[in-house]
């Protein structure tokens, strides 16, 4: 099973699967190289980009995470500015150190290829990854797939999974489940809550203490987020010239304090989605939760329901993170969370669906009335389509992170007020989901050929 901190992951913007996926794949695909003693060997790298990397790449800023990657920079760690100063010296100068340590020539214009013919046909996230000696001889190639979420496969991978697709390595979990029926079954037998099953599964794999830090930390990154985000104003990145309003309109939210609490509940929740997602259409430092794209929603919830101010209060935060990641574990064993397979709906509609959960649980919903929010959640997105304008996370992604934050708090509320079993369970849900992504045509799947993204002028 996937971790809760494998699902929460800190990285750079804009993209989880075309920024963090294709970095990390860079530098694994290196370290196996460095690994096997054939790093100092590569005279050349040539990496080449398919599908859905291909046709919103450049907008999703994947060709320069991938020199990030190639460099050896670790996207939960970088300092963001410094990642792309990095990116912008391999430019300027034609010379890129692999792993920070062997120095070759690198030409982005032939060594970096957009192949919008080619066919990534595991996965719509394709990257291939070639390394020549210094005869011009080729000494290693892979395929890897950015399958969502800053998680990646090879083909070898795919191609031969372990025995019932389950995770070989690691140690099994005391609770495992792999649907929703799976897990309120668990909640009831061992009289334990969602987050708690969670915590159970986590400790496993660490000390409780180590897990408890990691959330800790997921915390105070998304609200460090949205506190960047409120700070900063001027245009965003490309030629969309989309101008930041999370910081106008929290000065005019702070220079109204005797606004009606309620009435402007509405406006807290849009301003610290929308504050996470102009930092991520930045390629500023967020919380993949579970993507890039829909970074917003969870975070938005977190600030107004689990913190004082900008501090998490550590025990709600906790329970909110857990049960959240609870649910997104059941969306990415399930289905998908990649807007590349699922359109938005495994973007946005997970993470709304996640959020739903998360918060019906901190307002002492039953698991069964979680269940029930994350169903919600998520049967009110169905069908969301994946169209970015001019390849951007910008248009429509920033507003419909605020639209998912407000929905999520709807959900846990009608889910508090069922007095029966819901009709749609949250596995027969998932399982739509996935249906209605492998219907969907793919140019409403991040391709930007298709819906807002060929009806709107990019520039």
């Amino acid at each position: 099973m996937i971790s809760a901190l494998d699902l929460f992951r800190i990285g750079l913007g804009p993209s989880s699967s075309h920024t963090v996926g294709p970095m990390r794949i860079a530098a694994r695909f290196l370290h196996g190289m460095d690994q096997a003693g054939n790093l100092e060997t590569i005279a050349r790298v040539v990496v080449r980009l398919q599908g859905s990397l291909a046709f919103t790449g450049l907008g999703h800023g994947t060709p320069d995470a991938c020199l990030m990657g190639l460099i050896g920079l670790r996207p939960e760690t970088v300092d963001p500015e410094a990642a792309h100063a990095a990116a912008a010296q391999v430019r300027a100068t034609g010379q890129i150190a692999l792993l920070g340590r062997h120095a070759i020539a690198f030409d982005p214009t032939t060594d970096l290829i957009l192949d919008f013919d080619g066919i990534a046909d595991l996965h719509p996230n394709g990257m291939i990854l070639t390394a020549f000696g210094g005869s011009g001889e080729e000494i290693a190639t892979q395929q890897y797939f950015s399958t969502g979420g800053g998680f990646f496969s090879s083909r070898h991978q795919l191609e031969h999974p372990a025995p019932d697709d389950q995770v070989t390595r690691g140690t099994r979990p005391p609770l495992p489940f792999g649907s929703g029926a799976q897990l309120l079954d668990i909640c009831a037998t061992n009289r334990l809550d969602i987050a708690k099953v969670m915590l159970a599964n986590e400790t496993a794999r660490r000390p409780e203490a180590e897990t408890l830090a990691g959330l800790d930390a997921i915390a105070d990154a998304m609200n460090a987020c949205i506190d960047q985000g409120l700070s900063r104003d001027g245009l965003l990145p490309g030629d969309l010239k989309v101008r930041r309003r999370a910081r106008s309109i929290h000065q005019r939210l702070i220079a109204r304090p005797q606004d009606n609490q309620a009435e402007t509940l509405m406006d807290w929740l849009n301003l610290y989605a929308m504050a996470v997602n102009e930092e991520n259409a930045s390629g500023g430092r967020v919380v993949t939760a579970p993507t890039n794209g829909a970074a917003g929603i969870i975070p938005s919830l977190l600030r107004q329901y689990c913190s004082d101010g900008s501090r998490a209060i550590r025990a709600k935060a906790r329970r909110y993170l857990l049960t959240a990641a609870g649910i997104g574990l059941l969306y990415k064993q399930r289905a998908s969370i990649s807007g590349a397979e699922m359109g938005c709906q495994g973007e946005v509609g997970v993470a709304c669906s996640m959020a739903a959960a998360g918060l019906a649980a901190i307002w002492g919903g039953t698991p069964e009335q979680v269940c029930a929010a994350a169903e919600i959640g998520m049967e009110h997105n169905l069908g969301l389509t994946c169209d970015p304008v001019g390849g951007l996370v910008q248009i429509p992604c920033i507003e419909r992170n605020a639209i998912a934050a407000v929905k999520a708090v709807n959900a846990a509320k009608l889910a508090l007020h069922e007095g029966e079993m819901p009709r749609v369970s949250l596995d027969q849900v998932i399982e739509t989901m996935r249906q209605t992504g492998l219907d969907m045509s793919s140019k409403y799947k991040e391709t930007s050929q298709g819906g807002l993204a060929i009806n709107v002028v990019a520039c």
